[in-house]
């Protein structure tokens, strides 16, 4: 991800101004580095190193997901729809 589209992430998806780290901020951090690594992926099918990173964030996407949507439901499906992401 370069650190042009990061600064951008942050300002769409932050709360106040000098949020960085709520679980939105993260969630949206984390998705846009498994798109990318997921492009990635499709062409440099036989990295397994990266594959193995991309499930890390994937797992650490779904716990930040999960904790948004026990303490902040409208939230957790804004969310989802911002992102398009499924369930």
């Amino acid at each position: 991800m370069s650190t042009i589209a990061k600064p951008e992430i942050i300002s769409n998806y932050q709360t106040h101004d000098k949020d960085t780290g709520s679980s939105e901020v993260q969630v949206a951090l984390l998705t846009a580095r498994i798109n990318h690594l997921t492009e990635h992926l499709r062409t440099h099918r036989k990295d397994f190193h990266s594959r193995r990173g991309l499930l890390q964030m994937a797992s650490r996407r779904r716990k930040l997901l999960d904790y948004l949507k026990r303490h902040n439901l409208p939230k957790y499906n804004e969310l989802l729809q911002k992102l398009s992401l499924r369930k």
